[in-house]
């Protein structure tokens, strides 16, 4: 088992496949870009697949989840995540994208084994999208949200982060369009993660205030909070359910001491927590000729060094070195 000194088991592993993506959002890096990770660091598929495959196989991971940047932009990500589903025993398999080219590849997806995908949506206004993302594609997000419901792939979960002054009025007309399609509305707290590290905590819209917005035309009851587990939101049935919405709290609700998950950088790095200042290379050793058993080790030693919480909320945090787009969300 992947287990820290603090009694948390890693059973959910996030993997970033690249640090580019299509779009800008304000809230992750600057609008001319960043240095993308140099090509030959970055992981093979083979090398990639190997690594899952001691993850599940060894290590006690049941969850796989692709992310980015934008994972939509990594070539080979289909057979990915069917030579993923191919494992003994099988895991979950699941994927966070913008949902630029969704559109064309849900049903390709779906087939090769993808389980679960979440697509980020922060506003239904094609003006607010380009302000906040630095791109005119609110159009192929949507057609994407609606390509992935109509392969099959359930839930459909969108993702917003609401920032003051900018998209902040937009909770309700959020969550209602989600009712109206069928998709599962979670609202994330902005985190310090951006690339300029400019975030300001004034400009963070937090989760009474979203919970407050929302409960302005709603009528939301917490859900059942022993089915909530590991997972990093806290659901509200809306309405007196069975719809739900989600919000997660990651910074005035930190749910650290229930964490249980483990991130796997597209250069071969682990990191045991979405804020850590330390990785641990699994890149190297694997290219060494290291064998399962040795690189089970490495990482066994990398999660069992995880610290009790983020730190967010301490007088000394310090934001990691790497951005939001580097690591994987």
């Amino acid at each position: 088992m992947l287990a820290d000194s603090y009694g948390r088991v890693a059973t959910d592993l996030r993997i970033s496949l690249t640090d580019r993506c299509n779009l800008r959002c304000t809230y992750c890096m600057p609008p001319e870009g960043l240095d993308w990770l140099p090509a030959p660091t970055m992981l093979t598929d083979d090398e990639l697949i190997r690594l899952i495959g001691i993850a599940v196989g060894t290590l006690g991971i049941t969850e796989v989840r692709f992310t980015g940047g934008e994972p939509l932009l990594r070539r080979g990500l289909v057979d990915i995540v069917s030579r993923t589903a191919a494992l003994a025993p099988r895991p979950e398999i699941s994927l966070t994208t913008n949902g630029i080219g969704l559109a064309r590849l849900a049903a390709p997806l779906r087939e090769a084994g993808l389980d679960r995908i979440n697509v980020s949506l922060d506003t239904l206004d094609a003006a607010t999208f380009v302000r906040l993302a630095k791109r005119d594609r609110l159009a192929d997000v949507l057609a994407g949200l609606a390509a992935a419901a109509s392969a099959g792939i359930a839930p459909v979960k969108v993702n917003a982060v609401l920032l003051h002054g900018i998209n902040d009025h937009e909770a309700v007309d959020l969550l209602q369009f989600c009712l109206d399609h069928g998709y599962h509305m979670r609202f994330i707290e902005q985190m310090p993660l951006d690339a300029q590290h400019g975030w300001r905590r004034e400009d963070m819209v937090t989760a009474d205030e979203i919970l407050a917005a929302l409960s302005a035309k709603y009528t939301l009851d917490p859900d059942d909070p022993d089915a909530r587990g590991s997972a990093p939101a806290e659901t509200f049935l809306i309405d007196g359910g069975p719809a739900t919405v989600g919000v997660i709290g990651s910074v005035t609700r930190p749910f650290c001491a229930a964490c249980d998950r483990v991130r796997l950088t597209a250069d071969g790095q682990v990191r045991n927590c979405l804020f850590a200042r330390q990785e641990s290379d699994l890149r190297t050793p694997l290219r060494d000729g290291a064998t399962d058993e040795e690189i089970a080790d490495l990482w066994r030693r990398a999660v069992a060094a995880k610290l009790p919480g983020h730190g967010i909320n301490d007088p000394g945090f310090l934001q990691p070195s790497r951005p939001m787009s580097a690591i994987g969300g």
